[in-house]
């Protein structure tokens, strides 16, 4: 029975170790020093921005989709980025975020559903934020501790992948992709002081 008891003990360690230095959160805004492009909160989340993520529970099957359009705003280092998600489940949500850059490379963000004050930090082409987050009672209404962490890639576009827990154990992830919405031009014809008023807020490609 000893022998048992240890041998379990033996796993569990194995286990906790590799959660802890052999996966997601593993991380640190350190190992991505000196990568780019460099993340800027104030220009990689400005204007419009489009987003279409994946969350998986705890099993690891994908339990919802959303798509979500943002606007970021800045006001010298102080912005707000508010979201309207539409969720494949037919639910729709807002949230609006408060950001405030700190010094270095620092930054907390604030919202109506986190407790208290989110933790950021910046490292080359990443940006990596820590929170506790309050479900809406009709999913659970838990509080769950959030990692996010983006990725921002040539392109301009940056890849989200998000990690929620609850008494240390993962009880669902998300990927999402955010990339700046493409520029509405308006249309020109001749005749009419060449303008088409049907086709005014056409995407041009």
């Amino acid at each position: 029975m000893k022998t048992l008891l240890i041998c379990l003990l033996a796993i569990f360690t194995l286990i906790a170790l590799k959660n802890r230095f052999l996966s997601f959160r593993a991380q640190s805004p350190s190992d991505y020093s000196g990568t780019g492009p460099e993340f800027s909160l104030k220009e990689d989340l400005n204007g419009e921005i489009l987003s279409e993520g994946l969350i998986y529970g705890p099993n690891g099957k994908m339990s919802n989709s959303f798509v979500a359009r943002m606007v970021g705003e800045w006001d010298g280092n102080t912005g707000t980025l508010t979201e309207y998600f539409t969720y494949s489940n037919g639910k729709k949500m807002t949230r609006k975020w408060y950001l405030t850059l700190g010094t270095g490379n620092t930054f907390t963000a604030t919202a109506d559903d986190i407790v208290g004050e989110g933790k950021g930090v910046i490292s080359g082409a990443t940006a990596k934020l820590t929170y506790r987050i309050i479900l809406p009672e009709d999913a659970g209404g838990h509080t769950l501790d959030v990692t996010d962490w983006m990725y921002l890639i040539e392109n301009g576009a940056i890849l989200n992948r998000s990690e929620m827990r609850k008494y240390g154990i993962k009880v669902a992830e998300l990927i999402a992709t955010m990339r700046p919405a493409p520029e509405v031009k308006s249309a020109h014809l001749h005749g009419a002081n060449g303008r088409d008023a049907e086709s005014e807020q056409r995407l041009l490609q």
